[in-house]
This record gives structure tokens, C-alpha cells and sequence, in this order.
């Protein structure tokens, strides 16, 4: 009884501190427009991006403190799993011309804010 006890207890704890947590998301990209994740404050994240549209993404890492590195072109269909650094966002630009559509599964810290800008 007192294993059953212990177990139930660092299995809540584990739960309560996120280990288990993950943020999935289908997202739609318009032509000439980028999804920015993580343009703010925050520690390390893994993601998961599956291209399920028709159009060529590229996926890049954006240090908030500026530049850019590790370009991805992702083709349709296509899948990769980045790892990012804290501080970084990792931005999904639509090179087509229409709409693009991508699938997410974000792990680690989850305090991440999230929008679209126009591409420059």
C-alpha cells in the first residue's frame, strides 16, 4: 500500500510540472505569411512539423536577439523534428502561393507566444 501511495504521488508531481504536456496544433499559413512560434521569452522546446499541405514551407530558428540559422525547406508531406533553444522562435514561412497547412507537436516549455506575420 505504501508503494501504491508513493507512486500515485510522483506521478502527480510529475504531471503538475508539465513533463507530460505537449501543445498539438493544425495550422493554416496564408500565401506570403510566416507562423512565428516562441518570439518571446522562454526555455528550450522540441517540435514536431509535418507539412500537410501542397506548397514548399522553410523552417528556420530566429534568436529573439536577432538573425537567423538551421534552414529546413520542408516539401508536402514531408515531416522533421527540430530542437530549439531558449530565447529562439522557430518560424514556418509559406514560400508558395497559396495557402499552406502544417501540423504541430510542441514539447518542453509551452509559454510560448504564437502569430503570423508578413513575409519581408
Amino acid at each position: 500500500m505504501k508503494k501504491n501511495v508513493i507512486l500515485l504521488v510522483l506521478a502527480t508531481v510529475l504531471a503538475s510540472c508539465g513533463m507530460f504536456s505537449s501543445l498539438n496544433s493544425g495550422t493554416t499559413i496564408n500565401a506570403n505569411e510566416k507562423f512565428v512560434l516562441g518570439d518571446n521569452p522562454h526555455g528550450n522546446f522540441r517540435t514536431h512539423i509535418r507539412n500537410d499541405g501542397s506548397t514548399t514551407l522553410r523552417v528556420f530558428q530566429a534568436p529573439n536577439a536577432g538573425g537567423t540559422h538551421s534552414p529546413i525547406l520542408l516539401e508536402p508531406t514531408q515531416s522533421t523534428y527540430v530542437k530549439t533553444d531558449e530565447n529562439t522562435a522557430l518560424v514556418i514561412e509559406n514560400t508558395g502561393n497559396i495557402a499552406g497547412f502544417v501540423s504541430l507537436k510542441v514539447k518542453g516549455d509551452l509559454n510560448l507566444n504564437m502569430g503570423f506575420q508578413n513575409k519581408k
